[in-house]
């Protein structure tokens, strides 16, 4: 892995490229995007940014673009997530005494006095405080720049929280005149939470006052042993800036005194350096040629969001403490958090195949990891606690997607066996799963959603368990994976909910969703976006309508449904509306790209080159829903490059519609592909023919294989659809039927 970092800066020092000059952070603040503007280094535990100081669904990150006020900048951020958590280790400059009785002091601020980079954040508050921050892995360095003639204060709001989370117990302590060390313990989405800290800082502390259910003890250099908050007193420091160092660490106060190291000294325009070298470095993974500046902004900033997370968890030497408050240790690998995998099996962690290759073997081992603490592999892991958020136990497509690529660094045969152990658990309707071959309404919520996913699931299962010549793991899986049979009405032509004694669960109305499970029959979508995810039997799924003709019909049916959904209580996340196509959620990603898979590519290339032109801007408003923990932004990268996943099992990249003159991915075999697209532009979205090193190629996808060799690929585009372009069923993607 460092052979190849070196050899991207090499690169981009020959080359005299500058790509992180199109990562706006500003864009998917806005809106429901859910992402944050501050700042960190790929993957790091540290991101560092500031908060508005309010609640609620559009401020699951802290901050929303909308919002003209500043609480803190605190180290740890959910990017894109539907729910907030997190915050951790406020931190919040003043210009005098904060009375602690007010729950949280916010100062105003303008987005003209704002900036934000690829590891740089700046803003000037209304009081007249410059904030500066950059950040390494496990450390984040502030420069804050006070008023001549004020008096600078700094406040450690370590009871500071957002939505779900509570801080239950905080610690702070005075080690020396620059250094302070403490903890916070919380409960939130994750009930059980530890981040301790150690801060150190480049001016003396005049005096520190700690306050305790709203009362303060003034402490001059002195160890003291109290909960909640801290200020810092400084006095005038006459213009001349405060830096602080703020390591954090999920082990001890030891730990994040360590981390510190990570910044030996106060040389801030260095460390951001760095930071932008890192961020440099992933850009230059895959680069893009165009004229376009607008499409450059989209492109590395989705690049950008597909290496925030999953976030490192463990300290350097690989030690972290799981839920429990064990010590544990990933021997030569890094334990990593947040994995949002209902979202993120789609199309991150296919991409990160080709883009992480060291740094994902220890994600996949955290995943693991995982399974040994808990007994299962991770719904939606925060701070290596389960949430069980979402539905399906998406781990295994991620790591099945891994062993059929035949990814090193992970056993194969460990995965096999830690994948049966979420497929016959008993909790989440798994058990009525196998006993009734789906799970019925009567017997759980958002039944469809969850007996599509295990579906789904279980044929990756299948897939590993052929690979490994687990012939009798392989024909109980396939079987498991035919779920989607036994819910497919052919009269509405919806898959829909049945109950236990095999009636349809009524009413129906492919319009409807709920966020109250007992009346919704589908998570966070309806029938309409559901009916299609059988992403393993595409064509087994189009014959239940009779015909290839009649299942495109339905597909441009969805596309030209009225917009909108029904439900008393209709879940915000289903957004970004074509139709019925909802791109502002997940469940929707691959859905174009179906039509490859009857010959019928160029309605994949039109609806493809039409979701990228309307669901993504260079704007704060820029995603058309929750981005997701680099979701959303993986679904522009692969889609902006030329091709998609749309079956993430499978290691078969569907083609869409390129919309860059040229791509050059660096791939982990060394090799390189390069993407040459003729007549590229907003009025060609179609494909008209395709070359593979020199030779037509005729299929309308690239296997994983055929891509890590590497090589040149010219696709020429066109104003109008060639019809006969991948009509010939030789060319379509794999489908189980």
């Amino acid at each position: 892995m460092l052979c190849v970092a070196a050899s991207l800066l090499f690169i981009f020092e020959v080359n005299g490229q500058n790509l992180t000059k199109y990562i706006d952070p500003i864009i998917g603040t806005g809106g429901h995007g859910h992402t944050f503007p501050g700042v960190s280094v790929p993957f790091g535990m540290v991101q560092l940014s500031p908060d508005n100081g309010s609640e609620g669904w559009d401020w699951c990150s802290g901050y929303n673009y909308a919002d003209t006020t500043i609480a803190g900048f605190s180290h740890m951020h959910l990017s894109g997530t539907g729910c907030g958590d997190w915050t951790d280790i406020s931190v919040m400059p003043h210009t005098s005494h904060i009375d602690e009785l007010s729950k949280y002091f916010k100062v105003g601020f303008s987005h003209t006095n704002e900036q934000a980079k690829a590891g740089f954040y700046e803003v000037k508050l209304n009081s007249g405080v410059v904030v500066a921050l950059t950040a390494t892995e496990h450390c984040g360095l502030h420069k804050y720049t006070f008023p001549k003639g004020s008096n600078a204060h700094v406040k450690f709001q370590l009871t500071y929280m957002i939505n779900y989370d509570s801080a239950i117990n905080t610690y702070v302590r005075l080690v020396n005149d620059t250094t302070i060390v403490g903890y916070r313990y919380s409960s939130g989405w994750a009930k059980t939470q530890r981040v301790y800290f150690a801060a150190k800082l480049s001016v003396s502390i005049k005096k520190m006052t700690i306050y305790d259910n709203n009362t303060k003890k003034e402490v001059i250099l002195a160890a003291t042993n109290n909960r909640y908050n801290a200020e810092l007193e400084f006095g005038d420091l006459k213009g001349i800036p405060l830096l602080i160092k703020v390591g954090l660490s999920n082990v001890s106060t030891d730990k994040a005194l360590l981390a510190l190291d990570e910044i030996p000294n106060w040389d801030f325009d260095e460390v951001k350096r760095q930071a932008e070298n890192k961020w440099e470095t992933e850009m230059q993974k895959i680069t893009v040629k165009t004229s376009d500046e607008k499409l450059k902004r989209i492109f590395y900033t989705a690049l950008y969001h597909t290496c925030i997370a999953p976030v490192l968890y463990s300290d350097k030497d690989g030690e972290y403490k799981n839920a429990e408050g064990n010590t544990m240790n990933m021997g030569d690998g890094q334990r990593y958090t947040v994995f949002s995998l209902w979202d993120t099996f789609r199309g991150l962690h296919p991409l990160f195949t080709l883009t992480q290759p060291e740094r994902n073997k220890d994600i996949l081992n955290s995943m693991l990891a995982f399974c040994d603490e808990t007994g299962l592999l991770p719904v939606w892991d925060l701070s290596t606690y389960e949430t069980n958020c979402m539905s399906g136990y998406h781990a295994v497509p991620v790591l099945a997607d891994a062993v059929l690529k035949n990814t090193s660094g992970i056993d194969p045969e460990r995965v096999l066996e830690a994948m049966k152990r979420s497929a016959f658990q008993d909790v989440r309707g798994t058990k009525d799963y196998r006993t009734y071959g789906y799970v019925p309404q009567d017997k759980a919520w958002h039944t469809v959603t969850k007996t599509l996913e295990y579906a789904f699931d279980d044929w990756c299962i299948a897939q590993v368990a052929y690979k490994l010549g687990r012939i009798e793991d392989y024909e109980l899986f396939m079987k498991r994976a035919a779920a989607y049979k036994l819910l497919f009405d052919k009269e509405t032509g919806f898959i829909r909910a049945k109950n236990s004694d095999g009636t349809w669960t009524q009413p129906f109305d492919p319009y409807y969703t709920s966020t109250d499970g007992s009346k919704s029959f589908y998570e966070e979508g309806n029938a309409w976006q559901y009916t299609f995810f059988v992403p393993h039997d595409i064509r087994g799924l189009a014959k239940g309508f009779g015909s290839y003709d009649a299942f495109s019909r339905k597909l441009d049916a969805l596309f030209s449904a009225p917009s909108g959904v029904k439900g008393e209580s209709a879940p915000p996340d289903v957004s970004g509306l074509i139709g019925q196509y909802a791109h502002g959620n997940e469940p929707s990603h691959h859905i174009a790209y179906i039509y490859s898979y009857i010959g019928e590519s160029w309605k994949t290339q039109r609806w493809v080159r039409m979701i990228m032109d309307s669901m993504y801007h260079d704007q704060p408003e820029g995603y058309s829903g929750n981005e997701d923990c680099g979701q959303m932004s993986a679904w522009a990268v692969w889609s902006m490059t030329g091709f998609y996943p749309a079956n993430p099992g499978k290691g078969e990249y569907v083609f869409g519609s390129p919309m860059f003159e040229e791509v050059t991915m660096r791939l982990p075999s060394g090799n390189t592909m390069l993407i040459k697209t003729k007549n590229a532009g907003k009025n060609n979205p179609y494909i008209q023919s395709v070359m593979l090193n020199g030779t037509t190629y005729t299929k309308v996808y690239i296997d994983h294989e055929t891509l890590l060799a590497g090589g040149v690929l010219e696709i020429e585009m066109g104003s109008q659809p060639n019809k006969d372009y991948g009509k010939n069923p030789i060319d379509w993607p794999s489908s189980t039927n």
